[in-house]
């Protein structure tokens, strides 16, 4: 049931986003040098790694790590890096991975391939079992902002309450939090 709502709700969002989509693409292309699209090693479903795309925030050659273990992430940004992150649209190609069956819409954020302290913690709760998502519990509990046991503690929660009605509103409640711009590193 869940893959049906994924995809359906990805193709719906993938018809009526395709011209803003381009548009950020071609913004991102004209702003700074590389591509438009940066393809990241991220943990999914039982670890198993996977590509996940983004629209690129930031500069070539920024070192592959979380946004906060940077010494000054701001000095990474491309010039439209910070509005990217800040309204969500770098997020926007992860209906890609969505389609493809890497990601749900809701499920804990997909760790980043060298966050061995977040992956080793999901995995000890069962975390890892689940499908990763474009949002989350934690995402609007907080998002960037997190350490990373209350994450997992997060996360854990979604695991034992999960339901369709429990997705639908994460996707309300993170629609309105991208709204606001809240919780989001720059």
């Amino acid at each position: 049931m869940k893959r049906l709502f994924d995809l359906s709700l990805a193709l719906v969002a993938a018809v009526i986003l395709l011209v803003p989509v381009a548009l950020v693409g071609l913004a991102v292309r004209l702003t700074s040098r590389g591509p438009a699209l940066y393809w990241s090693d991220r943990v999914g479903r039982h670890n198993r790694i996977f590509s996940m795309p983004k629209f690129r925030s930031m500069q070539i050659g920024t070192p592959a790590v979380a946004t906060h273990l940077l010494t000054n992430p701001a000095a990474f940004l491309t010039p439209i890096g910070s509005f990217l992150r800040k309204s969500s649209l770098d997020e926007l190609p992860q209906l890609w991975s969505i389609l493809r069956g890497d990601m749900s819409f809701v499920g804990p954020r997909p760790a980043l391939f060298n966050q061995h302290d977040l992956i080793e913690l999901r995995t000890r709760h069962g975390v890892h079992e689940l499908v990763p998502g474009l949002t989350g519990w934690a995402q609007i509990n907080g998002r960037d902002e997190l350490p990373i046991p209350q994450k997992v503690a997060l996360d854990v929660a979604y695991l034992n309450k999960r339901s369709l009605g429990m997705d639908l509103r994460i996707l309300w409640l993170t629609f309105l939090k991208v709204l606001r711009r809240d919780g989001v590193s720059h």
